[in-house]
């Protein structure tokens, strides 16, 4: 794939190999957790993270206590609630962790999402006026801190729980809590909104509590706040790996019936991982958002009837087969486009009249991971571009962003570190693009390079045993920011099997060993398809992740395979 491997520093290796000695951990584990900047002395704690030591002060974000405080007057006094939630995973799961805390003590609320095409993105002000003249509190989830027309038009009470970037004014709300004020420490910024909404309701029982009211259950909550952490590309450092590893736990219960339901309707038969919750449940719950009804997500995530749980779940399954197909076009179009432009600049990006804005997301995914750049994709409706972009690690796109749109090149335009969405006219996108790619820039995007490829250690075929990699998974999990240790097998014998359009199969032995099945998804959309599939040559060096395979009662280890090299 063009990639130079470069294994452990000796640095790394020595500190791996005294924490081997020190806490009697597997040299391969301690490699691991060396990785990610964990001492020998924390190694232990690290492998057990407590919610309860990790969890932070729902207070230290500002406006948590009047926001708490409102939420409870709304309920103790029943007054008339209406959630307004962004489209995606993260509103979904927002929504649906106040609506179940709320039906836990009878009391319901209005959920209300707007149309991607149709309203855009965040509270708008017919919306939020309809809202308000029916309701007494508003709830903003995933969007509002950048709404301060919209918010002054309800004419009733605001409360905001965000994680996007804030400006340097706040709107005319009751509560704006978000990591990610201009006027926080940053030390949660790292939090989805999710995140904050259970920080909220940790708050509120605690309240109940003070009253000698007893709350809903919190930890059977966790599950949504997993899903959303991971599907929004969080980073799984600090308090979100401990929300993910026990939201998983709550997850393998099968208890909330909508998440079983579309595991069950996804043909999901291996225990929920972060991988599970990024590309087998989240995209679907994506997809109602993306090109279909904007509430399908968030009405399953909350439901409790399975019957309309089995439903609903149909449905953005079958809505998510027709978004792969409207993202592949849009795929293939924006590659040639980027390509024809040139890749070796900071910002990757593309803008095409029709693209449907509901995958023009995904597609920017795609464009960053190929180039391993921030990548922007736009689709044009008349002379007005809705685009939405990603970013790589160290370079905060959302940031940049905001500041092209304060600078009056784009229509409007927020997010965070890792992802963002923008308007655009026709007339300015040129000069837009040209800002936003010297913005980042000054950032460090574009001096990394693509072609390297980190290698964490090297395996016989014989090692890689399921005990092998529960061990490393120790140490998840793993995703976004905390990325899964990778392996090398020299000098092995393939036996390839092409599996549908695109995908590669492979049995790998060094002959010293038990064969070991590796994965290349998508194989044959690059170079790697065709050259381990050419006859005649069979014996590589191979590059990947170790992952388990549950099937038919069984549990073998797979290698997801990245890279390969002739031997």
């Amino acid at each position: 794939m063009g990639r130079r491997w470069v294994g452990p520093t000796a640095e790394d290796e020595r500190l791996a190999e005294a924490m081997a000695q020190a806490t009697h951990l597997p040299l391969a584990l301690c490699t691991t957790l060396v990785k990610r900047g964990v001492t020998a002395s924390d190694a232990l704690a690290f492998l057990a993270p407590a919610l309860r030591d990790l969890l932070p002060d729902p207070l230290r974000l500002r406006d948590m206590a009047p926001a708490a405080e409102r939420f409870l007057v709304a309920v103790r006094n029943r007054q008339r609630i209406a959630i307004f939630a962004d489209y995606d995973v993260d509103g979904g799961t927002s929504a649906a962790l106040l609506i179940t805390w709320l039906r836990a003590l009878d009391r319901t609320a209005t959920l209300y999402i707007p149309d991607r095409i149709d309203e855009g993105y965040g509270p708008n002000v017919a919306a939020m006026q309809a809202l308000g003249a029916a309701h007494d509190l508003i709830l903003c989830v995933d969007c509002g801190t950048l709404s301060h027309e919209p918010i002054a038009a309800a004419g009733c009470d605001v409360v905001v729980l965000d994680h996007h970037l804030g400006a340097e004014t706040l709107p005319a709300a009751v509560a704006v809590v978000n990591p990610n004020r201009q006027d926080e420490s940053g030390d949660l910024a790292h939090l989805c909104a999710a995140s904050v909404v259970f920080l909220l309701l940790v708050e509120v029982n605690r309240r109940l509590r003070a009253n000698g009211v007893q709350g809903p259950d919190l930890m059977a909550l966790l599950d949504l706040v997993a899903l959303a952490t991971v599907a929004d590309v969080a980073p799984l450092i600090g308090v979100n790996r401990a929300l993910v590893r026990q939201g998983l736990k709550v997850m393998a219960r099968r208890e909330r019936v909508g998440l079983v339901a579309l595991a069950d309707a996804a043909r999901m038969d291996q225990a929920p991982s972060p991988y599970t919750l990024g590309f087998v449940l989240g995209p679907r719950v994506n997809a109602g958002g993306r090109i279909g009804q904007a509430d399908l997500g968030a009405r399953l995530l909350a439901t409790d009837d399975p019957r309309e749980a089995a439903a609903l779940a149909a449905r953005l399954d079958q809505l998510n087969t027709e978004r792969r197909e409207i993202e592949a076009q849009v795929r293939e179009a924006a590659m040639a486009q980027a390509e024809a432009r040139g890749i070796d600049a900071a910002l990757v990006w593309a803008a095409e009249d029709g693209w449907h804005p509901g995958v023009v997301g995904i597609v920017a995914a795609r464009l960053k991971e190929a180039t391993h750049r921030p990548a922007i994709v736009i689709g044009f409706d008349g002379d007005i571009g809705k685009g939405s972009g990603r970013s790589i690690a160290g370079v905060d796109l959302g940031a940049a962003v905001q500041r092209v749109a304060a600078e009056g090149l784009l229509i409007k335009g927020g997010g965070h570190k890792m992802a963002a969405g923008l308007t655009v006219s026709r007339d300015q996108l040129e000069s837009a693009m040209a800002r936003l790619s010297d913005l980042l820039a000054r950032q460090g995007a574009g001096t990394e390079t693509p072609h390297e490829l980190r290698i964490d250690g090297l395996l016989m075929t014989s090692a890689a045993t399921p005990g092998f990699v529960e061990q490393i998974e120790a140490a998840g999990p793993f995703g976004q920011g905390a990325p899964a240790p990778r392996f090398a097998f020299a000098n092995v014998a393939i036996t390839p099997r092409r599996i549908g359009d695109t995908h590669l199969k492979l049995g790998v032995s060094d002959g010293a060993g038990a064969t070991v099945e590796a994965m290349a998804f998508g194989a044959f959309d690059t170079a790697l398809g065709p050259a381990l599939s050419t006859p005649g040559h069979r014996r590589f060096h191979l590059a990947g992740r170790l992952e388990l395979n549950h099937w038919g009662g069984r549990t073998k280890v797979q290698l997801r395979l990245e890279d390969a090299a002739p031997a």
